[in-house]
């Protein structure tokens, strides 16, 4: 069985530093064996090998911050990281107890918490805190795992940064957050933490992955490796989704449906209607089964005395759920829309590419025709303000400017040019 880096793609440099951080956590057990425990500021040491004779503390820390862009790995670097600081052997083996409870999200000492609406609010955040507290029942680490940590509120940072400048002797930090966008951290955070940066994935090194692990077709591999700009799991929605396929394919067809202002508003509907039907696809099977569990445990179906006034009065808890579930779909449909962006963003990037006449593969091959006649349309210049265009949409939907507006304003610039 592969170790927990495994699925690391392209992150060789990242890779080196996390398993000698791994070394040198597992050394600083061996040596407080179970009596002496390292202080925090002892953990904060600069980066070292972590080889035994040395300073036991060096090259490992207790926050950490994974940077990288959309499918660079943030959140498996952290999760693999994770497993490695709970392995037995401490390197991360892949076979110990610790390393396969972890990477399935079972183990009892690591916590993961993943934005469910579009931010991370103080009062869970101030819970998370007080349990990663608390003694590792493994007798290793408390590992917390924030995805999308830029999500944080204010006063949800602030409770988060008062436990990294105090943290508990055995207590670990990882948060993961967009390199675009590194100032949404507050820099009081940033200063206590490790940087770990990744980079986009060459698409071969995508493509090897898939054809190693999910037993994808070389060639199919390669295509979906390079059309989703070395993001690993878009790569492989479109390798083995169909209807990942089709939403792409009319993304894509966007710029020929550009004849006039009408068409612009229809394609900006079409859009956004297509993003809604694929975040209501990704969210729906959760949202049924979050519902039924929690009907279930507050007496739903049941026949007794009592069970139809137990499941009325918990019409609150329903709704409390329900608003939870909105939340999730609304952060769901902004991802989806935003794939649908860097879509468009790669084709119009294929025109200017060529009418640059750059040597630089293509990012959408199936569609490197319909660029060249866009490229040889438009030139140079005129590619590049539409590709402006699209990430300017990019950015105002990230400033919370409604999506409907931004894309068909958006639609607009295109056809305007």
């Amino acid at each position: 069985m592969p170790d927990v880096f495994a699925d690391l793609v392209g992150q060789d440099e990242a890779v080196a530093t996390l398993r000698r951080a791994a070394a040198a956590a597992a050394t600083v057990l061996r040596h407080a064996a179970g009596e002496r425990m390292l202080a925090p500021a002892g953990l904060g040491l600069p980066p070292g090998d972590g080889t035994p004779g040395g300073d036991p503390g060096a090259g490992m820390t207790h926050a950490w911050i994974f940077t990288g862009p959309p499918g660079s790995g943030r959140s498996v670097a952290a999760r693999a990281f994770a497993a490695a600081l709970q392995c037995a052997y401490g390197t991360g083996c892949g076979e110990c107890p610790g390393c396969h409870t972890t990477m399935a999200g079972t183990h009892a000492d690591v916590r993961l918490v993943v934005p469910e609406g579009l931010s991370i609010g103080v009062g869970e955040m101030r819970a998370l805190v007080l349990r990663a507290a608390s003694t590792p029942s493994g007798g290793r680490w408390q590992v917390v795992i924030i995805e999308d940590a830029d999500r944080l509120t204010e006063a949800a940072g602030n409770a988060l940064l008062k436990a990294i400048e105090e943290p508990p002797p055995r207590t670990v930090f990882l948060l993961c957050a967009p390199s675009t966008h590194p100032d949404d951290i507050s820099v009081t955070i940033r200063s206590r933490c490790r940087l770990v940066p990744l980079r986009q994935p060459p698409a071969a090194a995508v493509a090897e992955v898939l054809a190693r692990r999910d037993g994808i077709a070389p060639d199919v591999a390669q295509w979906a490796a390079a059309a989703a700009q070395g993001h690993v799991g878009r790569a492989r929605r479109l390798a083995r989704d169909p209807e990942a396929r089709k939403r792409r394919e009319a993304v894509l067809a966007v710029p020929r449906r550009l004849t006039g202002v009408g068409a612009a508003f229809d394609a900006a509907s079409a859009l956004i209607e297509a993003a809604e039907a694929e975040a209501e696809a990704s969210v729906a099977e959760a949202d049924a089964a979050e519902r039924a569990a929690l009907e279930t445990a507050l007496g739903a179906g049941g026949t007794g005395r009592g069970a139809a006034g137990a499941i009325r009065g918990a019409a609150g808890q329903l709704k409390d759920l329900e608003k939870r579930q909105k939340s999730r779909a609304t952060r769901a449909q902004r991802d989806a829309l935003d794939r649908a962006l860097v879509d468009l963003a790669g084709f119009y990037r294929d025109a200017l590419v060529m009418a640059l006449r750059a040597p630089v593969e293509p990012v959408h091959t199936d569609t490197a025709a319909m660029a060249g006649a866009g490229a040889q349309k438009w030139d140079a210049e005129g590619a590049l303000r539409r590709l402006e265009a699209v990430l300017a949409c990019r950015a105002a939907i990230e400033a919370n400017v409604k999506p409907r507006i931004a894309v068909e304003a958006m639609m607009l610039a295109l056809w305007r040019g």
